[in-house]
């Protein structure tokens, strides 16, 4: 396939027009523009729509389903030039939730981007089920995830499990550590995310699930932005709690009640490629290193 074309296909997406997409390749608009055209002659049809007076681009239902093939594309496109500049370098592709790349897996990156040789990384935040379809079309090479997913090409593994505790504001009547009482605390002011079906399960049965007041999330990033009033609460995994309260403002304190631990899952292909096995050894002897399994 034309890689000049599907490289200015992705410019042109990423930057909205011809002209920055020229300008971020370093190239004329008429070369790109070329590019391009040459790209949809193979693919038989147009991918972008060209409007006279807009000069923002639009994507054609074919380049819509195009933009995802082109991207991992380019990405093994890059990798074979790796290779052929460097036969020798070990390389790493991680597909990793959000929540477990900020608050879990730092120790684990600066051991990798400190091992000589040097590693390529590549991180890419996915959702579980993305997580595992990367894995299934060999797109990533190990993924650190949420849940388990069944799948006939794909091994899992907990790497890490973790208690869950209550956040809170800080104050002076509450003290980290404190036991509350799951009376205490009231649904319409809960900052909530849904960590696992594990927790979903046992939430549901003490608050109630359609409480319209409730703010939903999908970020752990975005729990602090929100929780600005003391009647506020959350419940986090402890790797975010301990992240946050770093701050001074929040405290982490123990329900009452027992909440099932968040357990972290290792997923990787069943068959990996042989030239993989090295850096998925020392992938393994890392983990054991920080989380003793």
């Amino acid at each position: 396939m034309y890689f000049p074309g599907i490289e200015a296909f992705l410019a042109i997406v990423k930057t909205g027009n011809l002209s920055k997409a020229a300008e971020s390749l370093h190239l004329s608009q008429a070369t790109v523009s070329y590019r391009l055209k040459t790209l949809e002659q193979e693919m038989g049809g147009l991918l972008v729509e060209r409007r006279k007076g807009e000069s923002k681009i639009s994507l054609t239902p074919k380049g819509e389903s195009f933009f995802y093939i082109a991207e991992r594309w380019e990405a093994l496109w890059r990798e074979t030039q790796v290779l052929q500049t460097n036969e020798a370098q070990l390389s790493l592709a991680i597909s990793v939730a959000e929540s477990i790349s900020h608050f879990v897996l730092p120790p684990l990156y600066q051991m990798l981007q400190q091992h000589n040789p040097a590693i390529r990384l590549q991180i890419r935040t996915q959702h579980t089920q993305e997580a595992f379809d990367s894995i299934e079309r060999r797109e990533m090479d190990v993924a650190f995830v949420v849940r388990e997913i069944a799948s006939p090409c794909v091994t899992v593994k907990p790497f890490f499990a973790e208690e869950m505790m209550l956040l809170r504001l800080a104050s002076p009547k509450r003290q980290a550590g404190d036991i509350v009482e799951i009376k205490e605390l009231e649904p319409q002011h809960e900052v909530f995310i849904i960590w696992n079906k594990e927790f979903q399960f046992k939430h549901d049965q003490w608050w109630d699930p359609h409480c319209p007041s409730r703010i939903h999330l999908d970020s752990a990033g975005l729990i602090t932005t929100f929780m600005k009033d003391i009647r506020q609460w959350a419940i986090v995994p402890a790797s975010v709690g301990a992240h946050m309260i770093q701050s001074g403002q929040f405290v982490l304190q123990k329900l009452s009640e027992p909440i099932p631990q968040r357990i972290c899952y290792k997923a990787t292909h069943k068959f990996p490629y042989m030239a993989l096995n090295k850096t998925l050894c020392i992938l393994d002897n890392y983990l054991q290193t920080i989380f003793g399994v």
